[in-house]
């Protein structure tokens, strides 16, 4: 059997079915260039559901894990504690990094910070948030989030992918597969990386395979949007040639293009012709989305004077604004910098300056537009922290390791409950004691204020039925939602 006709020969169930759906050559680009503005396109025929909440989400990634004990999870207790072991009835010998395993004693850090109480639910917010603290009844504060991921690079993959080992799409990926573009002028899925200003923060390496698109087509991938003067790379036209000649170019090109799709069958050519024709129209709408010279005053008073400098947390919140009104769906913004396993007191109020007012500028902007209802926004890190300290614990300073079992972040919008604070942990921050939150239950609830039931959202890859929540059954937690 020769090349071509192994290749026809091993053609899957579904790509027989896309072919027969879309047809083949120009009928393939039609179907994949015919997005307008405003108006859904792609996805499956079957998806929503059910009638959605959230059309769209930014999820604000703080890498490295915000310590839950210094920001949203109030332990006064503490304070009576202080420099005294952790109790092994609190322990229960749960499983340690190798950063913290070899410590002679696990002496208990109480938060240097103030706490008060905000909002009609008296949320308890530490002084370093004063602008989340204002929006507290904005809020779906959830203290009980857990995984079982105990490092950084598994426990993001995890939450961002929903399995530990690399190579599974990601949550914005599903998303775009599933429900398809919402414009025809930017990609359905846009990735942001922020800078933190602190130069002591320790840094965690991120890489692109978080918002790889994995066994689903490239298409789905996430694209990342830079600060500078070239915000996208490659598309932008080599010196010499004007959008007439690229545009000659790409129909050559899309016509062979379609003779190798009409000749093996591969619906990543489809893909592939899809991908170059966005690129050009991204020649004209990234410079658009990119310039804020048209924004008021009054939303660089909100997000502050940040918000002009590109690669700030300020101007990615603003950038994320911009790209959800524009039509894209899943925005992923990262913010390095939170891994604080020592001088937790000297450069935490550095990581919580850089987004405290941006985070709240971004949920009034939305509310103030008419698109909270239906965006959801996410704010918060892979794992918590330990309520012991690493290494040498005094009055002023101290660290903290990883924490699998209980660790907070907070929602807003998109048909979640304002005011709320969900679940609770014990006196350490340590154990949950009521209403856990695993980070299967937390995709699966995202998922099904889009409409989508997490059980019968599927993709055939090696044999199984993939899902973004796995194998193992997710939950749904409704007491997150109105």
């Amino acid at each position: 059997m020769n090349i071509h006709d192994e290749a026809v020969h091993i053609e899957t169930r579904r790509q027989l079915l896309t072919r027969s759906a879309y047809g083949i050559g120009a009928l393939a680009l039609n179907a994949l260039g015919a997005t307008t503005a405003g108006k859904t396109t792609g996805g499956l025929p079957d998806l929503p559901h059910f009638a959605p909440k959230a059309k769209r989400i930014i999820y604000l990634h703080m890498v490295g894990a915000p310590p839950q004990m210094d920001l949203l999870d109030y332990k006064p207790k503490m304070a009576e504690w202080f420099d005294k072991d952790l109790p092994e009835s609190i322990r229960q010998g749960q499983r340690l990094t190798t950063m913290t395993s070899g410590q002679s004693r696990f002496p208990i850090a109480p938060s240097v910070f103030k706490f008060a109480q905000h909002g009609k639910s008296g949320a308890w917010m530490s002084e370093l948030i004063p602008n989340m603290a204002k929006m507290a009844d904005d809020l779906t504060i959830i203290r009980t989030m857990n995984t079982e991921a105990i490092n950084h690079e598994p426990a993001i993959t995890f939450i961002q992918t929903g399995n530990q080992i690399p190579g599974k799409p990601c949550f914005g990926s599903w998303l775009a597969y599933g429900l398809g573009s919402m414009n025809q002028d930017l990609p359905t899925f846009v990735v942001l990386n922020a800078m933190h200003t602190n130069p002591r923060a320790n840094v965690q390496a991120i890489s692109a395979r978080l918002w790889s698109s994995g066994f689903l087509s490239a298409q789905y991938a996430g694209v990342a949007l830079r600060s500078g003067a070239d915000p996208v790379l490659y598309i932008n036209n080599p010196d010499g040639v004007d959008s007439k000649v690229r545009r000659r170019m790409l129909d050559a090109l899309s016509e062979m293009n379609q003779l190798q799709h009409a000749k093996v069958g591969d619906p990543e050519t489809r893909a592939r012709i899809a991908q170059y024709e966005m690129a050009f129209r991204m020649q004209s709408s990234v410079p658009d989305l990119t310039d804020l010279s048209k924004e008021s005053a009054a939303t660089f008073n909100l997000y502050g004077e940040e918000a002009r400098k590109g690669g700030t947390f300020a101007n990615s919140c603003l950038m994320a604004r911009r790209l959800v009104e524009r039509g894209v769906r899943f925005v992923q913004l990262y913010m390095r910098g939170w891994d604080v396993h020592g001088e937790l007191p000297q450069i935490l109020p550095s990581q919580t300056k850089d987004v405290d007012q941006a985070c709240y500028a971004l949920v009034q902007d939305l509310k103030q537009r008419g698109l909270l209802d239906d965006t959801i926004v996410i704010w918060g890190g892979e794992f918590g922290r330990t309520i012991y300290s690493q290494g040498k614990l005094t009055a002023e300073t101290y660290g903290r390791d990883h924490h699998p079992r209980a660790f907070s972040l907070w929602v807003a919008g998109g048909g979640f409950k304002g005011g709320y604070v969900h679940g609770e942990t014990d006196e350490f921050s340590y154990n949950i004691v009521r209403d856990p939150v695993h980070v299967r239950d937390f995709q699966s609830t995202i998922l099904h204020q889009f409409g989508i039931d997490t059980e019968r959202f599927s993709y055939k890859h090696q044999g199984l039925d993939q899902r973004l929540t796995g194998v193992e059954k997710a939950h749904v937690v409704k007491d997150l939602l109105v």
